[in-house]
């Protein structure tokens, strides 16, 4: 389980998350939505321990990210807004790489990258570089490098970003599988379909709060909307907006 505790975080004096909670559970995916400026993405680094906040707290299987930094990374997998590709590396190099900083050597550093590879399906692209890769093939290799020490804790910041039709499946089939195999996964989306295909539970962000809570179903029911875009423009900017964006 992923825990955020009242976390606030300011940059140049102004209040970008204010007292920020929520928890993402195991075996459970969790998208988060807001505005662009809502917070999502600094939300993100904070628990990853790229952003350091300066109030509360996030506990990652109950270590926490402040005081454990390096025990608590060890628990996240993570697909950022950059994919951080080594270009004059091949993909069996570059993932060989981060596992090994992962602490995973002889046969279970083998076990590790033949699986990843097989379950990405990245053998066309094992013994390539980097340099060069379309979007999809790159957000294959960013997954599989989030995957190959097997972490129990999932964030994904808009991966499915320039994706195409067959990359995004793929995300899809890999994301569904996680869960079922008990992993936390937290992950953010301006792509409507996409959220209410594979979310467990939704956290609208506005403003650096959590506005709400709960199940695509439960927004709609909430908002009284007919489909969850509806539903978030309602919940992220007020029904003012949702009745001009209608018009």
């Amino acid at each position: 389980m992923i825990s955020v505790e009242a976390v606030s975080k300011q940059f140049s004096g102004e209040p970008v998350l204010r007292r920020l909670s929520f928890s993402i559970p195991d075996g459970q995916i969790t998208a988060l939505l807001g505005a662009n400026g809502a917070g999502k993405t600094t939300c993100l680094r904070i628990i990853t321990g790229l952003v350091k906040a300066d109030a509360g707290s996030v506990y990652v299987n109950n270590l926490h990210v402040s005081t454990h930094p390096l025990e608590a990374r060890r628990q996240l997998g993570v697909v950022g807004d950059r994919e951080g590709l080594y270009e004059r590396l091949t993909v069996a190099e570059y993932l060989s790489f981060f596992a090994s900083a992962q602490g995973l050597s002889g046969s279970e550093l083998t076990w590790a990258l033949n699986s990843v590879r097989d379950e990405l399906e990245l053998e066309s692209l094992w013994h390539r570089r980097t340099k060069g890769f379309s979007q999809g093939e790159r957000m294959k290799v960013s997954l599989a490098r989030a995957l190959v020490h097997r972490p129990k804790h999932l964030i994904l910041d808009e991966p499915t970003r320039g994706l195409d039709v067959l990359a995004a499946r793929l995300l899809r089939k890999t994301l569904l599988r996680l869960r079922s195999e008990g992993v936390a996964i937290l992950f953010s989306s301006h792509i409507m379909a996409e959220v209410s295909e594979l979310s467990d539970k939704v956290l609208v962000m506005a403003n650096g709060v959590v506005v709400a809570n709960g199940t695509p179903e439960e927004l709609l029911q909430r908002t009284e909307c007919k489909n969850l875009e509806d539903s978030f423009v309602a919940l992220a900017y007020g029904r003012k907006a949702e009745r001009e964006a209608v018009v």
